[in-house]
């Protein structure tokens, strides 16, 4: 019992260290990864759109001089100067910012998105490395193992129960485990490279994992509606709400504009003439209103609007489509790595209780040598056959993981 503590102890141990061991990875690779951080200076374009709509139309400054001086009552008018300034409806200037910090709303949805999609790219090599290096371990372990069956051969050529064909094949055989274990190295720098590339840092940095990668003891049930708080979803509504910003934006920029401006008019005394307000310059202040009579600019817009939010309802039944699927192909496929890898449990069991028997016939006098390459060849079928199983486990649970995290 003392014993089975310690080793629950520390299995739990082991997942609490991988569970922040990925996640220090995870972090690492929101901060330095080239992608995230080109989705953040898309944001930050997005939110500078909200300072870029905060306008209202140019100053119109004009001036003219009178080759052919026009004669008044009060003199002749030599030039003109004046300044227009038209300002649009009022909450115009409000609806552009709303319009604008709404699509900014829905690229920072993306930037979620991507950093969600990044943490399951990281998790799935983290976990595929993983595997790959559990099953090194066990070839390692399997060769040492075949190094003892030869030492036992040896004993048994010695005092004539075994032949010299009986060592060959625990050569051959270790040969062939030895061939497996290098290749394996080979894809573990692969995987390796890749992980380090997600966190953009050099390829050949060592990557750590956990050694030892326990099943839980029960899966945590999720329904379908935990979906509905999937980024994937909720950027539909962010960009339906900006259709809607941008339908308000269209109203009111089909209202009319409102100007303000003055003319002066410098004007010329008359000779040889005295009365009152003589050569006295002309100000004349001015309001005008431009108004939209031909309007089907606005209503056709105002038909886009309608139809891109019809549009975008259905691409948010289809992309729920898409993730229903997806979580319940990943529910499915975790439950049936748990099967595996209860049924190789079983099966290693018993090939062990095989070669015991094996073994406590060596110590009777009598042993198959070609009984005992074939229980080993299943021991390490069902070894890697359990890593597989646990591999596939916590690949589809970050792929839960990534569905169902708000």
């Amino acid at each position: 019992m003392k014993n089975i503590k310690i080793i629950m102890c520390l299995l739990f141990v082991s997942a609490v260290a991988k569970a922040q061991q990925l996640q220090t990875y995870i972090e690492e690779a929101n901060g330095n990864n080239p992608e995230i951080q080109a989705f953040n200076l898309r944001y930050n374009i997005a939110e500078e759109k909200v300072n870029e709509v905060d306008w209202i139309p140019n100053t119109e400054f004009n001036a003219g001089y009178f080759v052919s001086e026009p004669e008044t009552r009060t003199g002749a008018q030599r030039a003109r100067f004046g300044f227009r300034q038209m300002l649009p409806w009022f909450g115009t200037i409000t609806a552009r910012e709303n319009y604008a910090t709404s699509m900014a709303e829905a690229e920072y949805v993306e930037i979620t998105i991507a950093k969600r999609k990044l943490a399951l790219s990281v998790a799935e090599i983290y976990y595929k490395l993983y595997g790959v290096r559990a099953q090194q371990k066990v070839l390692g372990e399997n060769i040492q193992l075949l190094k003892t069956y030869e030492k036992l051969a040896l004993t048994s050529i010695a005092v004539g129960k075994a032949s010299a064909v009986d060592v060959l094949r625990l050569h051959i055989r270790q040969n062939e485990l030895v061939q497996e274990k290098e290749v394996l190295e080979q894809q573990v720098f692969g995987i390796q490279t890749a992980f380090n590339k997600l966190l953009n840092r050099e390829y050949d940095i060592l990557v750590e994992t956990v050694t030892i990668l326990p099943l839980p003891d029960e899966d945590i049930v999720f329904g379908y509606d935990a979906l509905a708080l999937n980024p994937e979803l909720l950027k539909y509504d962010k960009l339906y709400e900006s259709v809607s910003k941008s339908e308000l934006l269209n109203q009111r920029e089909g209202l009319p504009m409102i100007g303000f401006g003055v003319d002066y008019l410098p004007v010329s005394e008359r000779a040889n003439m005295n009365f009152s307000d003589n050569g006295k310059d002309i100000l004349m202040p001015m309001v005008s209103v431009t108004v939209p009579l031909f309007n089907n600019r606005y209503t056709s817009i105002t038909k886009q609007n309608e139809l891109r939010q019809r549009e975008i309802e259905m691409q948010k039944k289809q992309q729920l489509n898409v993730l229903e699927s997806a979580f319940a192909k990943a529910i499915s496929q975790r439950n049936q790595a748990r099967i595996k890898y209860n049924t190789q449990e079983k099966n290693l069991k018993q090939a062990n209780d095989a070669e015991e028997i094996l073994i406590k016939n060596y110590e009777t006098g009598t042993i198959d040598f070609i009984d005992i390459l074939d229980i080993q060849e299943l021991q390490l079928k069902f070894q890697i056959n359990q890593i597989s199983a646990v591999t596939t486990y916590y690949l589809q649970s970050a792929v839960v993981n990534y569905l169902i995290t708000q």
